[in-house]
């Protein structure tokens, strides 16, 4: 059975997407720690992230970064965190959460919540951000 990150890439499930290429995938976390929580994963589907091959490895962290530009450039932070777990779902997932101080990166605290037209409009400024930086004019 798909992971729910394979039904989202594949549509059946809607997302707030930031970033995508031929092997990776970017969209706003549902459940935010920080406006604009971002996850990235590869369309590929592989449950831990030190099972993926090296391409597939480094590849991800290179979209990561990427994404992570994009995010700091349209949402107000100091620093863009990362965070590995993959308890959640069993397809490989890095977090790029925007950092205002070290708090932000405890997943312990209350999720934030915002109105899907919120959600967009973050979506929206982190891809244009994407887009700029990888499709210069």
């Amino acid at each position: 059975m798909p992971s729910i990150f394979t039904r989202i890439i594949n549509g059946e499930i809607p997302s707030y997407k930031v970033a995508e290429t031929d092997h990776y995938f970017a969209f706003l976390d549902i459940s935010p720690v920080n406006a604009g929580h971002t996850l990235v994963i590869p369309k590929k589907e592989v449950d831990y992230v030190f099972d993926l091959d090296d391409a597939a490895y480094t590849g991800l962290f290179i979209f990561a970064k990427q994404v992570a530009a994009a995010i700091r450039a349209a949402v107000p932070c100091l620093r863009v965190g990362l965070a590995v777990m993959g308890l959640e779902v069993p397809h490989v997932h890095i977090h790029l959460i925007p950092l205002l101080g070290p708090h932000d990166l405890d997943f312990s605290r209350p999720k934030l919540q915002f109105s899907g037209d919120e959600m967009q409009a973050i979506a929206a400024r982190i891809a244009a951000e994407f887009s700029a930086q990888t499709c210069p004019s």
